[in-house]
């Protein structure tokens, strides 16, 4: 457990992530209230990976539900493994009892399939995982409604078998687009918190963390230009998540500094949507270099 904002800041700078006052003081109350992070914000900003930081700071398991439109109970709690079962029942057959003998336990939890939110609350585990229910925006809101029991009371309940509870409180983080507004009672039940696009400075910062092989000019120049395209009117500005996979990109081909040539030939990597590249292909891009530091 983090002690103090400070702390909960410098543990994770030391897993490479630059965090803001808000985010850091935001984690270190879920972690110290037992309750579940919701974080908003657009899509490369860096939502997933405090999921990820955590587990490896913790060394803890990383459950990860990936919401989806249609997504339902059997796929994100627990379904029954009917083949096993039928084939327990055939076993069964030569049996001597009374029908009851061939039934009785089939719905036990040796018969259960476990899918993540289920293994998250499991009172098999060691120790607290952390779970990941990553753009819950994009399930439905009957999903979501189902989730209230687990961030309420950490148990769900199978008709069959009873409550289930967890004896380690999951650390769950929740992300969302913010495609769809989330229900207010889900909200109620979380800490929240929108993780906006960064500073310069603190871009730059994270460049030179996670790709220290980077060379100054080149991450100087790469966040300038990121920054720059943001203020374009594109239909998916680029993230941090983009910023990273360009200068990685660049180093691969040997560039030291951008040049109008370079950076049409690697739109790609920042724009994912072909009008977004026209926009910013040719006349735009080599004005945005000229007036870069």
């Amino acid at each position: 457990m983090l002690s103090s904002i400070k702390e909960t800041t410098e543990a994770l700078a030391g897993e490479a992530y630059i965090a803001d006052i808000g985010l850091c003081t935001s984690l270190f109350l879920a972690l110290r209230m037992g309750k579940a992070l919701l974080l908003e914000g657009e899509p490369g900003v860096g939502k997933t990976e405090v999921a990820k930081v955590l587990s490896r700071l913790f060394a803890a398991p990383l459950i990860r539900l990936q919401c989806y439109e249609g997504i339902d109970v059997a796929q994100a709690v627990y379904e029954w493994n009917y083949p096993r079962q039928l084939l327990e029942l055939q076993a069964r057959r030569d049996q001597a009892d009374a029908a009851q003998a061939h039934t009785e336990g089939i719905y036990a939890e040796a018969f259960l399939l476990k899918r993540p939110l289920l293994q998250a609350i499991d009172a098999a585990n060691t120790q607290a995982p952390v779970l990941l229910i990553d753009e819950l925006d994009r399930a439905d809101e009957e999903f979501e409604s189902f989730l209230l029991e687990l961030l309420s009371d950490f148990q769900i309940t199978i008709p069959e078998l009873g409550t289930l509870r967890a004896r380690h409180r999951p650390i769950i983080i929740i992300t969302s687009n913010r495609t769809r507004e989330l229900l207010d009672a889900l909200k109620r039940r979380c800490v929240y918190h929108w993780i906006d696009y960064p500073t310069p400075e603190k871009e730059l910062e994270i460049v030179h963390r996670r790709l220290p092989g980077v060379g100054t000019r080149m991450a100087a120049q790469v966040v300038a230009f990121i920054q720059a395209a943001r203020r374009q009117e594109l239909a998916k500005p680029p993230g941090v998540a983009e910023t990273l996979d360009w200068a990685e990109a660049l180093t691969h081909l040997g560039a030291s500094e951008l040049s109008p040539q370079l950076v049409d030939a690697t739109l790609g990597m920042i724009l994912k949507y072909q009008d977004d590249v026209d926009t910013l292909r040719g006349a735009l891009a080599g004005h945005i270099l000229e007036e870069l530091v």
